[in-house]
């Protein structure tokens, strides 16, 4: 029983109780050394008491400390006292995701994205370290007042996941998420950790899991069995690219699923992408039912759990000496059978034969063609962006398609993800910075070419007018594309033709920092107030400080008739008064 103000290992005192779980009760404390809030969880009574989960608990929580990312809370102590197993980490405020989802049922696709990063992200960097999560879940994922999304029982839990699922509680609640493998009693790998990704970006975007039952077993079952519900049936508008991340994730199939977190993390980075709302449903390359599990793909993590779970079961069984002499004369025999079968063939026939052109087939069907002529095909893809080659087809092959090579040798296959580069569109006429920010995002440099055109043409600031590359050709990351945005200035209008006024003209020069200077004439044949000449020019740039002459009919203010001249074949003009401003 742990009390308000009692202290655990001399240095974090209680303050309050924070929850319950299956497997520990978790505590707000005081750090009283570093002067902190923390978070300390507390090994359940009836599970301290059992020693082969104790020293699981303490190895996968030691090893989870070791994890240093935003988005992972962090561990920052393991230890006994008087008897109670402690973890102490860091202290959070916000929600679970589970009690995000109760409140509000689905999430938003900007929301569902944005959470889904960061875990992915999260989780890369967990494996990356060697270290598999095993019980990814809502419960488990804490979400700050900014949106920050933070983990946490890094491989904590692993001794529950592998107890019986008849038990309720927490075993219940890890269930809904649980990958067929584990289901079926494999060992958890990375991709483990992807399936229940898939599940739970599912529950965000519906709101609800989409496997349920009586039991645990029951909920189990449907995992190794029936497929993912489809979420564009259950809303129609859902973009396809959406549902594709979770098919991918969740695929009961591992071989089906993403190579790792990363990759589903920057499969997420382009699923709200409008070009993708429409993609084609994708097509799993293996079989969903009745594959094997020896088949499937072995990680380092894999490799690492199964041989803790083999030590752990000789210390379990405490095998005598006896047995391991028998295991002794068992492995030499079995040694010499491999020998005997496999080497002494393998080094009779030194027969070299030539990589056939795999390249442009599907995943299957070059597996075939390579194991055909006698070559092992590893699990294990790359993954390469290509422009000639089909998404999810072959480009080629590692050693190279046309090597000549010993029978038996492992071909790695070479996939294509598709082009990574867009087919440029008519810009003209869009909104520069919006245009700019969709290519910069797709890593494509955009230069900015200023072209200074008069008001007069009605274009637009942030317009583009001209592109320099035509539509219809494609551009990828690392190209450059200049687009010409106009620099509009004032220029000066038609006012002989353009049915200006004195008034209008003052005005204008008003605005624009003008000297108006105005010659009044007498015309007969033109109406009063008619503006007869200018000297600045028609769409000329208007300049502050310039000086614009204009004439201006005013036949009521006549001057007095001069004298004729004596030479009577001189010209007589209209009579001019001037008025400056």
């Amino acid at each position: 029983m742990v009390n308000k103000g009692d202290m655990i290992n001399d240095r974090y005192q209680i303050i309050r109780s924070i929850g319950e779980g299956g497997m520990a009760n978790v505590y707000l404390a005081e750090d009283t050394i570093l002067n902190r809030k923390v978070a300390v969880k507390i090994l359940r009574g009836d599970l301290a008491s059992d020693e082969k989960f104790v020293r699981r608990f303490q190895r996968e929580a030691i090893s989870a400390s070791s994890l240093t990312d935003p988005n992972i809370v962090e561990v920052y102590d393991v230890g006994e006292d008087d008897g109670k197993y402690f973890i102490v980490m860091e202290y959070v405020e916000g929600k679970t995701l589970k009690q995000l989802i109760k409140k509000r049922g689905s999430l938003t696709l900007p929301e569902v994205v944005d959470i889904m990063l960061q875990l992915t992200k999260a989780i890369a960097h967990a494996h990356e370290s060697y270290i598999i999560h095993r019980d990814i879940k809502p419960q488990n994922v804490i979400i700050l007042e900014d949106g920050t999304v933070k983990i946490m029982d890094f491989g904590i839990a692993v001794a529950l996941n592998s107890g019986d699922l008849t038990q309720t509680n927490s075993v219940m609640g890890t269930v809904y998420y649980i990958p067929p493998e584990q289901a079926n009693g494999g060992a958890a790998t990375i991709k483990s950790d992807i399936y229940s990704l898939g599940i739970l970006m599912y529950e965000l975007v519906t709101g609800h899991v989409p496997f349920k039952g009586d039991s645990p077993v029951e909920v189990a079952l449907k995992h190794m069995k029936e497929p993912l519900p489809s979420i564009c049936e259950y809303d129609p508008d859902m973009p396809q690219s959406i549902e594709n991340i979770i098919l991918r994730a969740a695929a009961k199939n591992p071989k089906n699923r993403y190579d790792s977190a990363m990759e589903m993390h920057d499969d997420l980075k382009t699923a709200l992408d409008p070009e993708r709302f429409n993609e084609p449903k994708i097509k799993y390359a293996y079989p969903e039912t009745n594959f094997d599990n020896d088949d499937l793909p072995k990680s380092k993590e894999s490799r690492t759990s199964r041989r803790e779970g083999e030590e752990e079961k000789k210390k379990d069984k405490k095998m005598n000496k006896a047995m391991i002499i028998i295991g002794s004369i068992i492995a030499v025999l079995v040694i010499a059978l491999i020998i005997i079968f496999f080497v002494v063939p393998n080094l009779a026939s030194n027969k070299e034969i030539e990589i056939p052109d795999v390249a442009g087939m599907t995943i299957s069907k070059a597996e075939r063609t390579l194991e055909d002529e006698g070559f092992t095909v590893a699990n294990k893809t790359k993954k390469e962006n290509s422009d000639d080659v089909k998404k999810n087809r072959v480009i080629g092959t590692t050693p190279d398609i046309g090597r000549t090579v010993k029978k038996s040798t492992k071909i790695t296959l070479i996939i294509s993800k598709g082009t990574d580069k867009i087919k440029v569109k008519d810009y003209t006429g869009e909104n520069y910075y919006d245009i700019k920010a969709q290519l910069e995002a797709k890593g494509i440099k955009v230069i900015t070419k200023p072209k200074r055109v008069p008001n007069t043409d009605n274009a637009k600031e942030g317009t583009i007018l001209e592109q320099d590359i035509e539509p219809g050709e494609k551009i990828g990351k690392g190209d450059t594309i200049t687009l010409t945005i106009p620099e509009v200035y004032t220029s000066y209008p038609n006012f002989v033709e353009g049915g200006y006024s004195e008034t209008s003209v003052r005005q204008f020069c008003e605005e624009n920092g003008v000297t108006l200077n105005v010659t009044y004439v007498v015309d007969p044949t033109s109406e009063n107030g008619t503006i007869i000449s200018q000297n600045k020019q028609y769409g000329g740039e208007v300049k502050k400080g310039d000086i614009l002459n204009i004439r201006v009919v005013k036949n009521e203010a006549q001057t007095p008739e001069e004298p004729e001249p004596e030479n009577n074949d001189q010209a007589q003009t209209p009579t001019e008064s001037t008025e400056n401003q």
